[in-house]
């Protein structure tokens, strides 16, 4: 039996003005330096999270966006975005910061049901 555990972490908050978007990424970076199977999933506001060109100065929050292209070197490499939200926001995956896959709302249902742990930030 396999001690590697499917965690997927949805994130679905804007990035700035709580904590949710920052503590989701450290606890990813965190699972996956466990060598855990790390997936995240941007719905809702959570794919401004992605998004290219942000200013968090009025936040008094550092922008922390570009540690998403680190993701890579932690082998976390399954980014996926609800079609329906990038839409929703007039946003296209030019516009975001690293290569994502997109997925409809049925297919990220899917996913989470193919995981060990799902965690909603």
């Amino acid at each position: 039996m396999s001690d590697i555990k499917k965690f997927m972490y949805v994130n679905r908050k804007a990035p700035y003005g709580t904590v949710y978007a920052l503590e989701s990424l450290e606890v990813v970076l965190i699972g996956a330096a466990f060598e855990q199977d790390v997936s995240l999933v941007f719905m809702d506001d959570g794919v401004y999270q992605l998004a290219k060109g942000q200013d968090s100065s009025a936040s008094d929050m550092k922008n922390f966006s570009p540690t998403y292209r680190a993701l890579e070197m932690y082998d976390v490499e399954k980014l996926y975005v609800a079609r329906e939200s990038l839409e929703a926001r007039g946003l296209t995956e030019a516009d975001l910061i690293v290569d994502v896959e997109l997925k409809s709302a049925d297919e990220i249902r899917d996913l989470m049901e193919e995981q060990d742990v799902v965690l909603s930030f």
